[in-house]
């Protein structure tokens, strides 16, 4: 896969802050109130990443945009994902309605809330997911933008719609080269990290017992997040999917999950081995549960095993947020555990698949090009290695993420000045 080296990393988010236009189509109702958000999210509740985006989204609002009246309006909030926003977030409105196929709001409280709303702010995701939403709100003439997406292909359609946005942000430099190449004209078009790194929940209450029942004392332990080359949707949403495409997916997965775990369990040995320490077994997804026992933990060696703790449940991102918070080092295989370690202060390294989106750039664009491994290109022994050496100087570690996170958080201040402006706030 491309990279962007350093040099061409720091030009393409050097933004055009100033750029930004389309404020001041409601900068007299801004005036007169708090400008109204319609953050259009929450895309699913199967995996943390994806419930992430949302309260990391909901946060930066909060901290940049305090006058904001900001309203969700998601996809999916079950499995406890309601109940969490609120308590952290009490004065959150929440409207929920689908558009038809003629782009009609389905029930009163959206059909209200799109007539009432100043501004549309897409979350972050693999991709613009709620691109026909986004066209539909852009008929009204209000003002839209896009905050933190991977762009993977772009169409006339898309190019038209993104063209139109206030601004887009996207959360890997290798999507921001895409949509230039695609002749997208925004008036401000720069990399903007995910959301979800602005998230801050922590759910105690649960974690701390957790981790005292399994003897995971702090920063004396690391995580590791699995995952197939393909998310197994068809198991999660049957009958959505074509058949033939399920098999193909399936047959890459039989042929890759082998030597893909095989190189998880390289560094859980290695780490067991050199220091003593001990490791976790955690999902991000909801399927990832039912690897960690027959294709990480039971391969094992009899003396690695006891030093290995599987978790039996899924959780939400609060509760693994204080898990990862907790944590030596991350070691992931999917993409937002992390960013929710990043977020805590927590060091993590990323084991890309070909198979994924490129939004792995990210942790490139961010300065962390050290901590992230191509899956089928870097032996196991080399990302144990990399432990190690986190290990081995955690204070040299733990500055490298600090200074990324800094990097980070000047671009979220950044990113949102735009957004505040775009949303007709003085």
């Amino acid at each position: 896969m491309s990279q962007i080296n350093s040099v061409s990393r720091r030009e393409f988010v050097a933004g055009s802050v100033a750029a930004v236009v389309a404020g001041g189509l409601h900068a007299g109702a801004a005036e007169r109130r708090p400008p109204r958000i319609l953050l259009r999210s929450s895309w699913q509740t199967v995996n943390i990443g994806d419930i992430g985006h949302t309260p990391g989204a909901l946060r930066l609002l909060e901290t940049h945009i305090p006058q904001a009246e900001v309203t969700l309006w998601p996809s999916n909030i079950d499995r406890g994902v309601e109940p969490m926003l609120r308590r952290s977030f009490p004065k959150l409105q929440i409207v929920r309605g689908r558009l038809n196929e003629r782009g009609e709001p389905t029930t009163d409280e959206l059909k209200h809330a799109l007539e009432q709303q100043d501004f549309l702010l897409h979350g972050s995701g693999p991709s613009v997911v709620a691109h026909k939403d986004v066209a539909a709100w852009a008929k009204t003439g209000k003002p839209f933008g896009i905050y933190g997406v991977t762009v993977s292909a772009v169409d006339d359609a898309l190019r038209e719609l993104l063209s139109r946005a206030a601004f887009v942000f996207c959360r890997d430099t290798l999507s921001l080269a895409l949509l230039q190449r695609s002749g997208v004209t925004c008036p401000a078009m720069e990399f903007g990290p995910d959301a979800a790194f602005g998230i801050h929940l922590r759910d105690d209450e649960k974690a701390l017992p957790f981790l005292a029942a399994h003897g995971l004392e702090e920063r004396k332990f690391i995580c590791v997040i699995p995952r197939l080359r393909y998310t197994p949707y068809h198991k999660i949403h049957p009958g959505r999917y074509d058949p033939k495409e399920v098999q193909r997916r399936e047959a890459v997965n039989a042929q890759f999950q082998d030597a893909d775990m095989a190189k998880l369990r390289d560094v859980i040995v290695a780490w067991v081995r050199g220091t003593g320490l001990k490791a976790l077994l955690c999902p991000e997804m909801t399927y990832q549960l039912e690897l960690l026992q027959p294709l990480l933990l039971d391969p094992l060696p009899d003396d690695v095993k006891p030093r290995v703790v599987r978790r039996e449940t899924f959780w939400l991102p609060d509760e693994a947020g204080s898990v990862y918070a907790r944590a030596h080092t991350v070691v992931s295989v999917e993409m937002h555990s992390p960013i929710i370690a990043a977020a805590h202060g927590t060091p993590a390294i990323h084991l890309r698949q070909p198979t994924d989106t490129c939004k792995g750039q990210m942790w490139r664009d961010i300065g962390l090009s050290e901590w992230i491994f191509e899956m089928d290109e870097t032996p196991g022994a080399t990302i144990a290695q990399t432990l190690l050496a986190v290990h081995a100087d955690y204070p040299a570690a733990q500055a490298k993420l600090g200074k990324a996170m800094s990097f980070v958080r000047q671009r979220q201040k950044e990113t949102m000045a735009v957004v505040t402006r775009a949303a007709g706030s003085p």
